[in-house]
């Protein structure tokens, strides 16, 4: 097996994953369900940069906080309106939700998109009021956790299964459009950077995750002494469900004690 065809092994997950074929479609699915039950509780296609924008799910009543959802794909593919049905533990709990859509590579660089969830950060934590608490999966992750390391509202970040340490992507096919040089990993890798001292974090990952991905969630947890949560019989795929209910230990890490 050639180095590229390890690493591309390493981080691939569908795969490994029964049915994993199945879970985007699912995801649209219950999203534009979810969406359409809010009525005007989903307001949607907000602006925050001229191509850009956020779709925003209120509570009933007014919001304690907002948290932020950044999605995953490998900073490749999905977009925010795949995953609206996970704010619905946020909004059970008296918070706002908010989805940002981000450039996907090629047509940005990582560093590209971390400058625009930062941007659409402060945009929604000036519309809505109280503590922010920023969550993503995978490479959305990745994003959460960038958001720890910058200057800002973010009072709380946990990111769920991320991508910490972007060094053993440059290794990967998918490199070719992500373009991750020497450079951009050490600027952008969270496992590499500082938490903010006024930041809190916990790290979140699934039990039945492939090994990188528990690495990389590992990694992160011990560079910034944080809380790590290894959920039990999780995959990648299903290792966000909790967002969907205010009860969870994954919805408690997020927004407990805020």
């Amino acid at each position: 097996m050639s180095d590229t065809a390890a690493a591309d092994l390493a981080y691939s997950n569908g795969a490994f994953i029964p049915g994993g074929a199945e879970y985007p479609a699912r995801w649209q699915a219950k999203a534009a369900a979810f969406r359409e039950s809010l009525g005007a509780r989903a307001v949607c296609d907000i602006s925050y940069a001229p191509a850009q924008a956020y779709d925003l799910f209120l509570p009933d009543g007014p919001p304690k906080g907002v948290l932020v959802f950044v999605h995953g794909g490998y900073w490749l593919a999905f977009g925010r309106r795949d995953w609206s049905h996970l704010a619905a533990g946020a909004l059970a709990r008296g918070w706002a939700c908010a989805m940002p859509g981000y450039t996907l590579a090629p047509a940005a660089r990582i560093a590209d998109m971390t400058r625009e969830i930062a941007a659409a950060v402060m945009a929604i934590a000036a519309r809505v009021p109280g503590p922010v608490v920023v969550t993503g999966h995978s490479a959305g992750g990745h994003l959460a956790a960038r958001m720890g390391c910058m200057p800002g509202p973010v009072r709380r970040v946990v990111p769920i299964s991320p991508l910490s340490d972007l060094g053993p992507l440059m290794g990967t096919a998918m490199n070719a459009k992500l373009r991750l040089d020497a450079a951009e990993v050490a600027a952008e890798s969270p496992a590499l950077l500082a938490l903010r001292a006024d930041v809190q974090a916990h790290v979140w990952v699934g039990g039945q995750e492939r090994p990188a991905f528990l690495w990389q969630a590992r990694t992160l947890s011990e560079a910034w002494h944080c809380p790590w949560t290894v959920a039990p019989g999780q995959h990648h795929f299903d290792v966000i469900d909790g967002l969907e209910d205010a009860a969870s230990p994954l919805m408690q890490a997020c927004l407990g004690g805020l």
